[in-house]
């Protein structure tokens, strides 16, 4: 039996059409590309998140010489919120790059961490994917990554 699977998704031309909680958001996740430790790829990624209470976090990629280690920006990002602000839920994601010639969007291990948080928290997470003056919006995490692995 075939099946299909399809999903919205909002896709901004520019920045400056994103509302504006969404376009603070992804400024931020812009000026943790600055903290980022891009040594060998040279590609920065910085990711920021607005908690429920309103709160900011900022996390960004960490490349390490003993190779696969390192972590990538939503990661760091979503790791830290969930030990240091478990009870204030995660409502929105940004993620940028530097260099930023095209949207950027999380690698597969982000993707499913985005959905254990979303599953852990019980609320969707908006994803805010930028890059190149553009922005491509989904509304869960799970959109990103449809068949997620579950225990």
């Amino acid at each position: 039996m075939e099946k299909r699977f399809s999903f919205d998704y909002e896709h901004y031309a520019a920045l400056s059409e994103l509302p504006e909680a969404d376009r603070l958001l992804v400024a931020e996740a812009g000026q943790a590309t600055r903290s980022a430790h891009a040594f060998y790829s040279k590609f920065r990624v910085g990711a920021a998140a607005r908690l429920r209470s309103g709160r900011i976090l900022r996390g960004s990629n960490f490349e390490s010489e003993v190779y696969p280690a390192g972590l990538c920006a939503e990661r760091s990002l979503l790791f830290y919120a969930q030990a240091n602000y478990a009870d204030d839920p995660i409502e929105a994601l940004a993620i940028a790059s530097d260099p930023s010639e095209r949207e950027c969007y999380p690698c597969g291990q982000c993707r499913q961490v985005l959905v254990d948080v979303e599953r852990r928290q019980g609320l969707p997470i908006r994803i805010i994917m930028s890059g190149g003056g553009t922005a491509s919006v989904v509304d869960s995490a799970e959109k990103l990554l449809p068949f997620t692995f579950i225990l």
